[in-house]
């Protein structure tokens, strides 16, 4: 999985590539716990994400509880596949999704 990141004032925008899954998750949880200093809007694009496993799914609510205290997470550009992911699982009631 590629991770590109683009930092402005309170603001961390993530944008993934590939595989989320039990081999890529923990690079995406590192970025995560290190860069959420002073951010109060985590945005996640997912335009170039193919796939996402229960280890990303994790990543993904443990990313929400904390911008739960600290302002807002909004993911992005989510594609069919990742969309029925997020229903099954409840998900998608409780992240914000554009």
């Amino acid at each position: 999985m590629n991770i590109t990141e683009h930092q402005g004032e309170g603001t961390l925008l993530l944008g993934l590539e590939g595989r989320l899954d039990t081999n890529t998750a923990p690079q995406l949880e590192s970025i995560v716990k290190g860069r959420l200093e002073g951010i109060t809007r985590l945005e996640l694009d997912f335009a170039g994400l193919d796939y996402l496993s229960s280890a990303g799914l994790r990543v993904i609510l443990a990313a929400q509880k904390i911008m739960n205290h600290k302002g807002i997470m909004i993911i992005r550009n989510v594609n069919d596949t990742i969309m029925e992911v997020f229903e099954v699982t409840g998900f998608s009631d409780i992240l914000t999704i554009e």
